[in-house]
């Protein structure tokens, strides 16, 4: 059986990975569900300072004191700032790095700087008292890749009741990595692009899509919109699964 840690995209807690968590814990796997600094049950402690190296340290601290080895570590979208960053500081204790309709940052790189530029200006013209990044409306995030396709009503009213702001420095600021991940284990679950499409840019060499053509990559994909947790969890889960049961070497 495997450990997982699973991180959330922006806006939400570990309440997002509830419906993949329970079918996995049903087969016997271990499953911390992260809530980051400032987001769901944590937004007490929002505030300006909150940023990437924050989330970073949020998840580099649960890895250190429970402990945990051998983890099948797992980012959702803008969950790869903690992660990307986590995996650097402690890859030691990881056998994968699995990235859901996301992938992995370089040194020096912010999130905001992957953005397309209006979705970026959308989203900085939002901010709240210059700090908090609103959950933006469903039009605007599906322009930013972040598409709700396969998510009913009642799943869209949760999705929204329960997000919280995100602290925007999350976003802004840049994340320093020393390579130490480069050579681990990782895995991608693509959503909102089609497998083969992706592995046309790698073959092409696409500057975002390359790497992903290395011998440490597997690839896979969940065929939904860009929240699959909520619009597909149980094959979410049984992917992970089958990504964690895969030999490392």
């Amino acid at each position: 059986m495997s450990t997982f840690v699973l991180v959330p995209g922006f806006w939400l807690g570990g309440w997002a990975w509830d419906a993949v968590a329970e079918p996995l814990r049903a087969a016997g796997h271990t499953v911390h569900a992260v809530t980051l600094t400032g987001l769901a049950e944590r937004a007490g402690e929002a505030s300006p300072e909150v940023g990437a190296e924050t989330h970073i340290a949020d998840l580099t601290d649960l890895l250190t004191r429970e402990d945990l080895q051998d983890v099948v570590l797992v980012a959702h979208s803008g969950g790869t700032v903690a992660v990307s960053g986590a995996a650097d500081r402690v890859p030691e204790r990881i056998r994968r790095v699995v990235f859901v309709d996301s992938g992995p940052l370089a040194d020096g790189i912010a999130l905001r700087d992957l953005w397309d530029p209006a979705y970026r200006a959308t989203l900085e013209a939002s901010l709240v008292d210059g700090w908090r990044l609103p959950l933006p409306a469903w039009d605007v995030l599906a322009s930013g890749g972040g598409g709700v396709d396969g998510i009913d009503e009642a799943g869209l009213a949760r999705f929204r009741r329960l997000a919280t702001d995100q602290p925007a420095r999350t976003v802004s600021e840049p994340v320093r990595l020393a390579g130490r991940a480069d050579k681990l284990p990782k895995g991608l679950i693509s959503c909102s692009f089609p497998l083969e499409q992706i592995r046309a840019m790698i073959a092409a060499g696409h500057p975002y899509f390359a790497a992903l053509g290395g011998p440490e990559w597997e690839l896979r994909e969940v065929p939904t919109g860009h929240w699959p947790m909520f619009s597909r969890p149980a094959e979410t889960a049984a992917v992970l699964a089958e990504l964690a049961a895969v030999p490392t070497a």
